[in-house]
């Protein structure tokens, strides 16, 4: 009776390290990308409400990299080479994607900077890698992202010393998703509202 008691304890002990393990794998996606955020690390980038009220006189060139998976039949490029912005100024650059393909196609953008170092201090107000974007077959859409690099860098010992950062972007294709109507006609909303800024 007493192995009996032995044997379904050790059982249900191996059941609970079993079920925290597949719960800690669940969790492990979405506490890294917080992780990542929080810290800046491995260039992931910020995300901001609004820019900061003072801008200093002090300049970073954003150079812009565009990058995509071979299995993504489009053409993805910036369209500007580099900007220079005063640290805290608000600034609106632009990515081309096309459909090369016959038929629809969806993808998705990750997204880095380099120096790695700079991540926390680059900030995001308006983003196309946040949502899925569909192209129809040879549709061309112009994607804006808005940023600004923080204030806060000149007071990091590490970082200080940063005028050059460059924003990556690389799209993978999603074969298998389907976006609604309605975010894609949000997002040629939000679209045009960043032009209009970016025009101001």
């Amino acid at each position: 009776m007493r192995q009996g008691r032995s044997n379904l304890r050790l059982v249900l002990a191996l059941t609970s390290v079993v079920v925290g393990m597949v719960g800690l794998s669940f969790a492990a996606v979405p506490l890294y990308r917080l992780f990542c955020q929080v810290t800046g690390y491995g260039g992931t980038t910020q995300v901001a409400q609004a820019a900061p009220e003072v801008i200093s006189d002090s300049r970073v060139t954003v150079r812009f990299n565009a990058d995509k998976d071979p299995a993504l039949e489009w053409r993805f490029e910036p369209l500007q080479k580099s900007m220079t912005a005063r640290l805290g100024e608000q600034k609106l650059a632009f990515f081309r994607a096309t459909n090369l393909a016959d038929h629809p196609v969806i993808g998705t953008a990750t997204f880095n900077v380099t120096p790695l170092k700079a991540g926390l201090y680059f900030n995001k107000l308006e983003c196309f890698c946040f949502t899925e974007q569909r192209l129809e077959p040879g549709q061309s859409m112009d994607m804006p992202v808005a940023f600004f690099v923080d204030p806060a860098i000149l007071e990091d010992e590490g970082a200080r010393e940063v005028r050059t950062v460059t924003l990556s972007y690389t799209f993978f294709p999603l074969p298998d998703a389907e976006p609604e109507k309605a975010d894609r006609d949000h997002e040629q909303v939000s679209y045009a509202d960043i032009s209009t800024q970016g025009e101001r």
